[in-house]
């Protein structure tokens, strides 16, 4: 480096002559509520805010940056933030002269869940030049190239940078020499990982404001978000609710108490839980967010003063349950109206005659006989009962049918149809308090029991074959909420308490009986079965988020059953859960006959005998050459390596 290139002394910022470049990306060309609220945080920190749209941006987006920005550029969604920061620096010419520090940051993180000034005030004491807010320790080994060593480097959604040296020519120089960026690794490869050291080789002189190494972790945005909020940092990575759950497991980070310390310190999480409703996988947010609730004496009561509108919609094809199900609709704390929808007429009087005899205040009561039975419960709701759903009249619809799934004998349909009205309609408290969740949670769209795993064999298969065509009607819907792999998160049962708003993709929607096929339809693959594992996806389309419910009596048997079977699965593989998982992924993915054969072997293992057969082969004694546990780590290092 020449003399004349060598950095002037730092120059402390002023106090108001900061630039923010804000680089957001929406696939539905919106803004979206918690990136106007981060806007908001910064504007009071900031002489200029350029927010800068990566792809289309709508007329009511611009409506909405309007006020908390100044400059609005948008661009073609090439290069990602980098490409985007590129342009706007290009876009800003001679301008940058005029401020003392530029802020480059992004749309990836929730804030601010502490407030900004005492982070600004402490690095703007710092000698720097350039500041990050959190950094990734160095690691012996690259897992984003495969080779070699992970560098240290500032993360790269918050680098904030001094005039000293965005006057620099070395400043100009490395925008100018950025190779193209056209895709995440390159992003991370070509910038994120080189900035840090292009620029203290260059001789200046740079600083985390939350060092990872002071949580005793490689990056502390994913695993000590908690640490950093304490801490007071200002901003909450998104990561956390959306990476792989078993990883996250691993790291014992919990997206819950996460935020919680965020609501805590006055931020609303309301906001954010739209954004993720919209945007994850629902069963993956449903774990990292902690969306279950243990319906316990810690949940407030409704509360009266604030009254809620209820409708109970039940399908009865068994009359004879119908004392059964009214009174677990009767635990609701407020005089609800009943809509019974029933195949036929002869159903129809037996229900009217038993409602009749049935003690208790209700609201109006009507019995519907629906045109047709084909698609049972699915189609007397979204068909039966479309007027009531559109009718604004209810701030809550709670959907009902008379279940008892005699084909899977009586043990099985008694548990099943138990999981449901337990969890759902305990007793008074109870419900009082599930409708307490809906009071509390303007942004909450259903609540229904956790996914039945008790008698039938659910667990990572639980789309059977409905998923190919639940993909199909979901883009007729426009609901773009991405699939979960393994399972969806759904009522099974078809039971759950739902704002009608958040089912409106759904209800609107002109459905025929006709389009649900007849008896011999009504099967996986078959549209009842498809829209009984929709509601959260079409829910989440529209902001609002799902959560699951259990009652503690039923938390306990469910709990302990899920338990024992995950014990007993992970007792046939070595390491923690994801790397299990990971293991088995590959044997049975990978293109070659060994990881296939096994795959085909163990999935036509008959379920008592499936655990003790994979241990056998698993068990180092009883199986002394240990062939699959060298093919088993072979598979995983050439997977993560490609």
């Amino acid at each position: 480096m020449s003399a004349a290139e060598v950095p002037p002394a730092v120059v402390f910022p002023e106090a108001g002559r900061r630039l923010i470049i804000f680089t957001i990306y929406d696939r539905r060309a919106e803004i979206d509520d918690y990136v106007v609220h981060a806007l908001q945080g910064l504007r009071a920190h900031s002489h200029r805010i350029l927010a800068v749209v990566n792809g289309a941006l709508g007329p009511d987006g611009r409506e909405r940056l309007a006020p908390v920005v100044d400059e609005v550029l948008e661009r073609q969604n090439t290069g990602f933030d980098i490409g985007a920061q590129r342009d706007a620096l290009r876009h800003l010419g001679e301008q940058v002269s005029e401020f003392d520090e530029i802020v480059l940051t992004n749309d990836t993180w929730f804030g601010p869940v502490r407030p900004f000034a005492p982070v600004f005030d402490r690095m703007n004491a710092r000698p720097v030049h350039f500041w990050a807010m959190t950094d990734h320790t160095a690691e012996d080994h690259n897992h984003i190239t495969g080779k070699g060593t992970l560098p240290y480097h500032f993360q790269s959604f918050w680098i904030a940078v001094r005039r000293e040296m965005f006057l620099s020519e070395a400043w100009r120089r490395y925008w100018r020499e950025l190779p193209a960026i056209s895709s995440y690794r390159d992003a991370v490869v070509e910038h994120e990982l080189v900035f840090h050291r292009a620029f203290s080789d260059a001789g200046f002189t740079g600083e985390a404001a939350f060092s990872s190494d002071d949580y005793g972790v490689v990056n502390a945005t994913l695993f000590a978000p908690l640490g950093l909020i304490e801490d007071g940092c200002p901003v909450l990575k998104r990561r956390p609710f959306f990476h792989w759950p078993p990883f996250l497991d691993r790291y014992a980070v919990i997206g819950r108490w996460l935020l919680d310390a965020a609501a805590a310190g006055g931020y609303p999480i309301e906001i954010a839980l739209s954004n993720l409703a919209r945007n994850v996988e629902p069963k993956v947010l449903n774990v990292s967010a902690g969306l279950m609730d243990v319906i316990s004496a810690d949940h407030a009561p409704y509360d009266p003063a604030r009254p809620l509108r209820v409708v109970v919609i039940a399908h009865i094809f068994y009359d004879e349950m119908t004392e059964e199900m009214i009174g677990r609709a009767d635990t609701l704390p407020v005089p609800y109206d009943l809509v019974v929808t029933t195949p036929d007429a002869d159903r129809a009087r037996r229900i009217e005659d038993r409602l009749a005899k049935l003690p208790g205040s209700r609201g109006s009561v009507s019995v519907r006989v629906v045109e047709s039975n084909d698609g049972r419960d699915q189609s007397a709701f979204l068909v039966g009962c479309r007027d009531v759903l559109l009718s604004d009249r209810y701030d809550l619809v709670v959907k009902l049918h008379s279940k008892k799934t005699p084909q899977d004998g009586f043990n099985v349909g008694t548990h099943f149809r138990e999981q449901q009205f337990l969890n759902l309609l305990h007793d008074d408290e109870h419900t009082s308090r599930v409708l307490a969740l809906f009071q509390r949670e303007p942004g909450l769209g259903l609540a229904f029991p956790p996914m039945i795993h008790i008698g039938y064999p659910t667990l990572g298969r639980a789309w059977w074959s409905n998923k190919p065509g639940f993909a199909v009607l979901a883009e007729q819907l426009g609901i773009r909420v991405p699939l979960d792999d393994v399972s969806p998160l759904a009522p099974y049962g078809s039971m759950f308490f739902a704002r009608p708003e958040a089912l409106r993709l759904l209800v609107e929607h002109p459905w025929t009986y006709s389009a649900f096929g007849g008896a011999e339809a009504y099967q996986d693959g078959g549209l009842a079965h498809i829209l009984e594992r929709m509601p959260s996806y079409a829910a989440g389309e529209l902001g609002y988020h799902s959560r699951t419910i259990v009652a503690p009596d039923y938390a306990a048997i469910s709990h302990t059953a899920l338990d024992y079977k995950l014990d007993e699965m992970a007792g046939t593989t070595p390491g923690y859960a994801f790397q299990k998982i990971d293991r088995l992924r590959a044997l049975g993915y990978v293109g070659n006959g060994t990881g296939k054969d096994f795959l085909r072997m163990y999935m036509r293992l008959n379920h008592m005998g499936s655990v003790h057969r994979l241990r056998r082969l698993m068990d180092p004694a009883k199986n002394p050459g240990r062939w699959l546990h060298r093919v088993a780590d072979g598979l995983t290092r050439r997977r993560k390596n490609r």
